[in-house]
């Protein structure tokens, strides 16, 4: 085999033979080496860990510390639901930036009746009725950080995802004067370009997209941050911004006080087309051949792990050992089997990577966690994935 994650994935074979597919596995030396290619990126701006794109309380840890506290180049988690905002305090994290708006009003409830969530976790918001549930669910005094949209238009064509209806300063100061008027304390701005961060480099014309989107992004986070200031008399401490694939291009702004990464510590199969950093898959899955329906075929159990987002082919997860093998026009990756051009005999087992990061995890509740050890690659430790500890979040 050859390409993104061959020493890797050979790793991980070796280290799992004894064990039966389906299975994950990671491999350790990668993800720290990712993790520090992460920093190098960022020169200095510090990293917030997207918990969506990791989803196991084993790797927030082995990036953050047992304590989930990180340092000073690495520190807070920006999670996904307000249940998992809180799991996270629990287990010892002090700083969560909720990624999403949330109208969970019984976990809003917990929020504003625990004053080490109340200093711990900062909701996102971009609509005033947002912050009535909030305060009218008891969590009134909360921290809250404004999500304003980085997507590019030009007239009625919109680049990017529907997040947030804020454009700018304008639009951001009538919700910020809005919930400080109503007890809350607005401690940030967030900026999500995904459109740089999470479109591959070989898609025509996306160069001039992430260059004009990059250019414009410098005058309104700093414009934005200031009527924060103006209004709450403080600098906002949190000005988010960025995603694994537009980390250096974020950190360039003065203005910029975080960046946020998550996927970019597996190296799912979407990244393989970015030309800013060299991929380094660290996260695998195996399946093992049950069927040889006709010569040149073969069927794999299970396999239909499709990613979320715009349907195509490049959601599916894509085979990384042994090569050749790809999928039937007809049939694709199916939900109990996948049927391949490629032959591997029944009882053996191939190995795939997930088109986006955390998602495997939901399909997966452990990992195995296999590292370099002076009698070769061996199986160190066993993480449990979010669904591995039984959490739902949404």
């Amino acid at each position: 085999m050859s390409g993104p994650g061959t020493d890797a994935v050979d790793s991980v074979d070796t280290a799992t033979a004894g064990l039966d597919a389906p299975l994950a596995a990671l491999h350790l030396p990668t993800l720290r080496a990712n993790l520090a290619d992460l920093r190098r990126r960022a020169g200095g701006t510090r990293i917030r860990i997207a918990s969506k794109s990791v989803r196991s309380r084993g790797v927030l840890e082995e990036v953050l510390g047992p304590g989930l506290r990180g340092d000073d180049s690495v520190r807070g988690i920006m999670a996904y639901s307000l249940t998992e905002a809180l799991w996270l305090v629990d287990a010892g994290c002090d700083d969560v930036l909720l990624g999403y708006p949330t109208v969970d009003r019984a976990a809003l409830a917990r929020l504003g009746a625990d004053p080490a969530a109340l200093d711990a976790v900062t909701l996102m918001v971009d609509d005033e009725r947002q912050l009535e549930i909030a305060r009218e669910s008891g969590a009134g005094g909360a921290r809250v950080c404004v999500d304003v949209d980085a997507s590019l238009r030009f007239g009625p064509l919109h680049l990017g995802v529907r997040r947030s209806p804020l454009r700018g300063p304008a639009d951001v100061e009538p919700l910020v004067r809005r919930a400080v008027a109503s007890g809350f304390r607005v401690v940030g701005v967030m900026f999500y370009e995904a459109q740089v961060a999470g479109v591959p480099d070989d898609v025509r014309g996306i160069g001039v997209v992430k260059a004009l989107s990059m250019r414009r992004l410098l005058g309104i986070r700093g414009a934005v941050a200031g009527v924060v200031a103006d209004v709450t008399g403080e600098r906002p401490e949190i000005v988010n911004s960025g995603g694994s694939g537009s980390i250096a291009e974020s950190a360039a702004d003065p203005a910029v006080t975080e960046v946020t990464a998550g996927s970019g510590l597996f190296v799912p199969g979407l990244f393989d087309r970015y030309r800013s950093f060299t991929p380094r898959p660290s996260l695998f899955f195996a399946l093992p051949a049950v069927r040889t329906p006709a010569p040149g075929l073969t069927t794999f159990l299970y396999g239909g792990y499709v990613a979320s987002g715009v349907p195509g082919p490049d959601r599916l997860p894509v085979p990384a050992r042994p090569a050749g093998l790809r999928y039937l026009g007809r049939e694709g990756a199916g939900e109990v089997q996948t049927p391949v051009r490629g032959e591997v005999a029944i009882g053996d087992r191939a190995w795939w990577r997930h088109a986006k990061a955390g998602e495997v995890c939901e399909r997966f509740d452990t990992l195995h966690v296999v590292d370099e050890t002076a009698q070769g690659p061996a199986v160190v430790d066993r993480w449990p994935t979010y669904r591995g500890e039984g959490m739902c979040f949404g």
